[in-house]
């Protein structure tokens, strides 16, 4: 009777003990990561120098890792060299972004990854061949660390993607969604939101749903830092797209409640160490022939998106004998190119999505219509144009200078544009199949992949340099 007595008192004390010690919880963090693979052998190393000091490190995605690196969205599965990479680093989950569901190729992908996708909006058919779960709970040193998965979805009920890669899922609404996971948080030690909602959305649900205790987001590219404040007790973390940095979170816990959050943005680039069997994994994917071939030659740099973008729009005006050209800004997969050789692989980067170009016949008016609904009042989502002007006027107050308080259309030498005219629109079947239902207007197809336009428009180019004319005009008021 003594023995059982004692026996109970030790087990009484280590439970006190033991609930009184702070836990801390240790995850690497990585958003938007769009199948930068050269950057895998230094975050690999990021990955390894944590798990040696915290060997139960949870590493996350926050979605998006595949699309627009030719050398994996060309693979034979595509996307497999980052799915083989997230792999070898040791991922625990991925939230679903919008271009996981690029190419039709994530059933396959999902049966080689050793890490759970994780999204509870998403609702997949038993036809898709879609292996996701709502909801993921994690052991860490006893600890549960519940983790919910969301993904962005649009006016037309879908992610940003193309119709015909999301056929078989269906989607609900965010905010509706993680309404009824209050209960399943209150089962866990710590609740994480792994988003790919985008920041406001992100901030939206931090204020609507405090019970969260850390969001990890996605989908905007917006670099957070650690001085972002806690958004009603909520932290909120964010990285720039194509792992140009990564998080390390610490969320400490005492007495069964969390008791300190903390984000340390880690830039991957200015690493030095390296993995070097993900580097030798690097090193095989990329050596490809193919995509070393020689397209053009870029007289200088192109070091802005936009100046990529509006080489498309020249692209898309000349090889498809068009009146004006539209491409959505997210149509564009690099933000710069050096001067000297331009690659297939580069082009192939540029253009990641096997999008067919397409014609369409639009007045004056649903070209301005098409570009101010699209935008839904970001310049950042306005579509970049060839063959005439887009002036702008943003808002001064607005803190990225994003938001748009009007769209005016001109000539390209200054001029009044019509509004009445009819014009012939060279666009991808992916921004107009996003504008049919609200413009009412039928496209066709002229059976050739964007891409392979682009590439046609480089080889008689054969010297290229930005366009001098002021395509986007911007204004502050």
């Amino acid at each position: 009777m003594k023995q059982r007595s004692l026996l109970l008192w030790l087990v009484l004390l280590l439970t006190h003990i033991s609930y009184g010690q702070s836990h801390e919880i240790h995850i690497l963090a990585a958003n938007d990561m769009h199948a930068n693979i050269d950057a895998f052998p230094q975050f690999a190393a990021i990955a390894d120098s944590l798990r040696t000091l915290y060997p139960s490190l949870l590493v996350f995605s926050a979605g998006d890792n595949r699309t627009g690196n030719a050398i994996s969205d060309k693979y034979e599965i595509s996307s497999y060299p980052m799915v083989a990479l997230m792999n070898q680093v040791g991922f625990n989950a991925s939230a679903l972004g919008n271009h996981e569901f690029d190419v039709n190729s994530l059933p396959p992908l999902m049966g080689l990854s050793n890490f759970t996708y994780i999204c509870a909006n998403a609702l997949p058919s038993e036809e898709s061949g879609l292996h996701i779960v709502p909801t993921q709970v994690f052991d860490v040193e006893g600890l549960k660390i519940g983790v919910i998965g969301i993904i962005q979805v649009n006016t037309q009920g879908r992610p940003d993607t193309h119709p015909d890669n999301v056929k078989d899922v269906k989607f609900s609404l965010p905010m509706n969604t993680i309404a009824k996971y209050k209960d399943f948080s209150q089962q866990c030690d710590a609740t994480i939101l792994l988003s790919h909602l985008g920041y406001e959305d992100d901030v939206k649900m931090a204020k609507e749903f405090p019970w969260i205790d850390l969001i990890i987001g996605g989908h905007t590219h917006f670099q957070l830092t650690e001085d972002e404040p806690l958004h009603n007790g909520v932290l909120i973390t964010q990285n720039k797209n194509a792992l140009q940095s990564v998080t390390h979170i610490t969320l400490t816990l005492k007495n069964g409640r969390i008791t300190n959050k903390k984000a340390e943005y880690i830039k991957v680039k200015n690493t030095t160490q390296k993995n070097r069997l993900v580097e030798a994994m690097v090193q095989y994917f990329n050596k490809n022939p193919y995509f070393e071939r020689i397209i053009a030659e870029a007289a200088v740099p192109f070091t802005h998106k936009d100046e990529l973008t509006f080489l498309m729009c020249d692209a898309f005006l000349e090889e498809g004998t068009g009146d004006i050209s539209i491409i959505n800004n997210g149509g564009v997969r690099l933000d710069s190119i050096a001067a000297g050789t331009i690659t297939m692989g580069e082009v192939l980067s540029m253009d990641p999505f096997n999008n067919l170009a397409v014609k369409m016949y639009l007045t004056g008016e649903e070209i301005l219509k098409l570009l101010t609904t699209y935008s839904r009042g970001s310049l950042y989502h306005l579509p970049r144009v060839g063959g005439i002007i887009c002036e702008v006027t943003v808002d001064k107050d607005d803190q990225y200078k994003d938001r748009l308080k009007r769209v005016k259309l001109m000539t390209l030498d200054g001029q009044e544009f019509d509004l009445e005219k009819t014009y012939k629109v060279i666009t991808n079947s992916y921004l107009a199949s996003l504008c049919k239902p609200f413009l009412n207007k039928d496209y066709e197809s002229l059976h050739i992949h964007t891409a392979d336009m682009l590439i046609n428009y480089l080889k008689k180019q054969k010297t290229i340099s930005p366009t001098k004319i002021e395509r986007l005009k911007i204004k502050e008021e």
